[in-house]
């Protein structure tokens, strides 16, 4: 993951114009069912941070082409829930195991909008809690908005340390000069 993060890092320092579709790409396959555990997208988030920092990089393009990744990756990992969940939660193991998949779908129900939103921050399974709340019947729109709630917090929250450092970086660089 590290050799991909570092192409995708040049790619975005050589090719501004491409910056905007690779942070939609990375965070659109980090959402999705299986794709999030193989592409790392907070980490080419948190260094894309900093080049917002610098300036490299225009704040309100890289937000929205974030967002929309994050939002529309979960959305499609709910579609997979919905299509092929029902199917999925018929086999074999898991028909031994009726009582604890009802137990799910009502805590789904329950506390399924929370579950979204404390999701997105919980790494390797991001992707597969939208997947999980359509497998278990989430109300769509309840799930998007809580996917919404949830992407517009992710994006900043992983923007902000490199901003922050870039920032300051800057600063300690202009304050250094100016002492000489």
């Amino acid at each position: 993951m590290d050799t991909l993060t570092h192409q995708a890092v040049l790619l975005i320092q050589d090719h501004h114009d491409w910056a905007i579709w690779i942070i939609f790409l990375a965070t659109f396959a980090e959402s999705v069912l299986l794709l999030g555990i193989l592409i790392p997208g907070t980490t080419l988030l948190l260094i894309c941070g900093g080049l917002l920092g610098s300036g490299a990089l225009p704040l309100a393009p890289v937000l929205l082409a974030g967002l929309a990744g994050a939002i529309s990756g979960d959305a499609l990992s709910y579609w997979i829930g919905r299509w092929w969940g029902t199917p999925l939660l018929r086999i074999k193991p898991l028909k031994r195991h009726r009582r604890k998949v009802a137990q799910a779908r009502l805590f789904f129900l329950r506390y399924g909008f929370i579950s979204i939103v404390a999701g997105r921050f919980m790494g390797p399974i991001r992707c597969t809690i939208p997947t999980v709340a359509g497998a278990l019947g989430m109300a769509h729109w309840r799930f998007q908005m809580a996917n919404i709630l949830s992407a517009v917090i992710w994006v900043p929250v992983l923007l902000a340390p490199g901003y922050l450092a870039a920032e300051a970086g800057d600063a300690l660089l202009l304050n250094l000069t100016r002492s000489r």
